[in-house]
């Protein structure tokens, strides 16, 4: 679509007017014609002068060429003003030329870069398999020195990532693109900032997975209570450590929290100390409680003889003497709960035929007309003439090994509950145990 610009445009020269013509009109206007003439930008071009007043007119293409004829006339010696009435008429050009000259230089373009493009496709492809082959030559070399798996695929990819860096940074130069590639280097310092802070616990998970398959504090199928949850661990990826709880859960605890929590190892070593509480009345023999007690976690097969059972005083309250025993079990096979329930249990049968009160909590009972007591005949002379105490029992109290005996069957034995889980639960199917695991089996 045409583009018509009709308004006149007068311009005033800078230059003073000078009172007596320095060139007539006439030679001026033929001046001007001749030069709008001989560019062949004008059509129907017409210039006439009134004493030193130029109006121009006619037909020109673009804007450029209009403004050009208007200081052409202005600087024209002996002008006094100009009057433009040069019309812009910007016309559709159908003219291909233009455009094949433009895909021919890109043609020459392409054909001149094309040796450079062919040896960038080679090298991607080359620094990309020397890579792969000098981290797996990596992970050869460290086997020996370095146990650990994961930590030796780490060191292994730190060795071969710059290897395929640099490939990419002679493709950028071999394409001409030196400002790029030093760009790319120089800026992958901020780059690796602001991933960290997009991804920190990400990072913060990966770098407590990498310590901690370093220092081993636990393997696969030890029971440890971290973070309010104790369980056996079933597998520790880059991201979460596993584990099976007594309920049956599997619970993913971030390595992050597992690095900074403080952990409780079960299975580090085999013996393992569990404490019984018992009150006993004021009215009983402290030291005959302590003896029986002694003697009776003595006979259990399930309690260590080493180091042997102790029972002490730990506090007097208000209606009882409070006792504590201590004694040792093997942690991996028995259940602390178990062997607690079944030492409490034979302790206190044990005080109970001997006489030992275990009296409850006291309790303030008031009664108005007090409590009559009375007392059959013959009782008190019964009472007196009955034993005291009855014999320690020295027979061994069986059960260790979790078998129906004396010590076990109330507590349907006494193996750890993490071995009696149902196999759906133990052999579930864990989605993030199929990223591998980092930790190594129990030998």
């Amino acid at each position: 679509m045409a583009q018509v610009i009709d308004e006149p445009e007068i311009v005033a020269p800078e230059q003073d007017v000078a009172v007596e013509p320095i060139a007539r009109d006439e030679a001026i206007a033929a001046r001007l014609d001749r030069i709008l003439d001989a560019t062949g930008w004008y059509r129907a071009i017409d210039v006439t002068v009134d004493e030193g007043v130029v109006f121009v007119s006619g037909i020109a293409g673009s804007q450029e060429q209009r403004t050009w004829a208007r200081d052409l006339a202005a600087r024209t010696e002996g002008v006094v003003a100009v009057v433009n009435h040069i019309e812009v008429r910007e016309e559709v050009s159908w003219n291909i030329a233009p455009a094949l000259s433009e895909v021919e230089a890109l043609a020459r373009r392409i054909v001149v870069t094309l040796p450079l493009i062919l040896l960038a496709v080679l090298i991607l492809p080359v620094a990309w398999w020397l890579s792969s082959r000098i981290a797996s030559l990596m992970r050869r070399v460290l086997a020996p020195r370095v146990e650990q798996t994961f930590l030796r695929d780490v060191i292994a990819r730190g060795i071969a990532v710059p290897v395929l860096l640099l490939g990419v940074y002679l493709v950028l130069q071999v394409a001409g693109l030196t400002g790029l590639a030093v760009s790319l280097l120089g800026g992958a310092g901020v780059i690796g900032i602001v991933l960290g802070f997009a991804f920190r616990d990400i990072a913060e998970n990966f770098l407590a997975s990498l310590i901690l398959s370093i220092r081993q504090p636990f393997r696969s199928g030890d029971v440890i209570g971290v973070a309010g949850f104790e369980g056996v661990v079933q597998t520790m990826n880059t991201r979460s450590t596993i584990l099976l709880t007594i309920d049956g859960n599997h619970v993913q605890i971030p390595n992050a929290t597992v690095f900074k929590s403080t952990i409780v190892n079960y299975t580090a070593a085999p013996a393992r100390r569990v404490t019984a509480e018992v009150g006993i009345g004021y009215d009983a023999s402290v030291e005959e409680a302590q003896t029986l007690i002694a003697t009776i976690l003595r006979s259990h097969d399930a309690i260590l003889h080493e180091p042997p059972p102790m029972v002490l005083v730990d506090a007097l309250g208000s209606s009882t003497v409070n006792l504590k025993a201590h004694f040792w079990i093997d942690g991996r096979t028995l259940s602390p709960l178990r062997v607690r329930s079944s030492a409490l249990r034979l302790i206190m049968r044990v005080l109970v035929e001997n006489g030992i009160s275990m009296p409850d909590e006291a309790r303030e009972i008031i009664f108005p007309d007090g409590v009559p007591l009375v007392e059959k005949a013959g009782a008190l002379q019964k009472r007196e003439s009955e034993p005291l105490r009855k014999p320690i029992r020295e027979k061994p109290v069986v059960g260790g090994d979790g078998s129906n005996s004396e010590a076990s069957v109330a507590e349907g034995g006494l193996g750890s509950e993490m071995t009696e889980l149902p196999s759906d639960i133990a052999n579930g199917t864990i989605p993030e145990a199929a990223d591998g695991n980092l930790l190594d089996r129990p030998s």
